[in-house]
């Protein structure tokens, strides 16, 4: 099978410390043959790092000049849904950042060309790719954790606003600690309930600490442009009377610099995710049961590999089109409750 030609467009961090690397490593399936970004400079400066031919500031360029068969997009949220459906338009397979858009019908449209092109659209939610993850799965298909009724799923920084970059400009970024960081946990909690709909959803915001300023853990940020929501929390109601209970947070007066986890609870075992433990019942007794020989894996490695099978028509753990359109929903119901309240 030919080698697929692939383009990075954006390049920044999350380009160079996550995606390029991983590409790098199935160069028996990928070329990685472009950079695009903004700055011309930086993204030649990318290219000749990573030892890529070519760096443009302009994506019609890239199209014309090296005719990729898929393309990375690690751009601000707000550029999510127009470079998508241009490399669509194009006959591009497209791997994007998360969250998927910064609209719900961004993401259904999204979804919907992919359908009409015949192409893969996915997004790179890579905590799909854990052990842990991949633990439960097979806890839940052996019948371990019997009808899964509820999930608690948080993802919270103590005092984490990011003091670069565009994170809390809502403009660009569509939202704060919902858009960044919930919706990780949020696709974990939907992909353990098969990604169903919720028929309620209420949820509340808020930019206390965003904008009265204070300590920060991860640089100064200015609370006068402070425009997003520093905490959300929020409750999902599906058919059935099953639950999930999401939290995020980039500031929160909690212990924790730093809590990211899943509790799921079935009517025969629970899990708490990280690190993996199941509470059961063995032999009339109750148990807990840690896995501590877990090995570690290469998330972001596996999500690409994920990634690569779905364009190639194979079976594939990444977050289709579909899930990413849902999940859009749902952040943004989440939204619209807690701006009525």
């Amino acid at each position: 099978m030919p080698l697929l030609k692939a383009a990075i467009i954006g390049g920044g961090n999350i380009a160079d410390t996550n995606h390029i690397p991983a590409l790098k490593q199935v160069a028996d399936r990928v070329e990685l043959v472009a950079v695009c970004g903004r700055d011309l400079g930086k993204a030649r400066a990318l290219a000749n790092k990573h030892g890529i031919a070519h760096a443009f500031d302009n994506t019609l360029a890239l199209y014309d000049q090296c005719a990729p068969d898929l393309v990375v997009i690690c751009t601000p949220n707000n550029l999510h849904h127009p470079q998508a459906m241009e490399a669509l338009a194009h006959n591009c397979h497209v791997f994007c950042e998360k969250p998927p858009a910064i609209s719900a019908q961004q993401a259904r449209d999204m979804a919907n060309l992919a359908t009409q092109k015949g192409l893969t659209l996915a997004y790179n939610f890579q905590l799909r790719q854990t052990s842990e993850w991949e633990l439960l799965m097979r806890c839940r298909a052996d019948g371990l954790l019997g009808d899964i009724y509820h999930i608690k799923a948080h993802f919270l920084r103590r005092r984490g606003i990011p003091g670069w970059g565009s994170f809390t400009n809502k403009a660009m970024q569509g939202g704060g600690a919902l858009m960044d960081l919930g919706v990780h946990v949020l696709d974990l909690a939907l992909y353990a309930l098969d990604y169903p709909t919720p028929d309620q959803v209420l949820g509340n915001t808020y930019d206390l600490i965003g904008k009265s300023g204070g300590k920060g853990l991860m640089g100064d940020w200015n609370p006068k442009a402070f425009e997003v929501e520093d905490a959300a929390m929020a409750y999902l109601s599906f058919p059935d009377s099953v639950s999930i209970m999401l939290s995020a947070s980039f500031a929160l007066n909690t212990q924790a610099d730093k809590d990211r986890n899943l509790e799921i609870f079935g009517s025969k075992g629970g899990v708490k995710l990280f690190p993996f433990s199941l509470y059961t019942e063995v032999a009339g007794e109750l148990a807990d049961i840690q896995f501590p020989y877990l090995e570690e894996t290469d998330s972001q490695l596996k999500n690409t590999l994920a990634f690569l099978d779905a364009c190639e028509g194979k079976p594939s753990t990444v977050c289709t089109a579909e899930q990413g359109a849902i999940l859009q929903e749902i952040v943004e119901r989440i939204y619209q409750s807690a701006d009525k309240r």
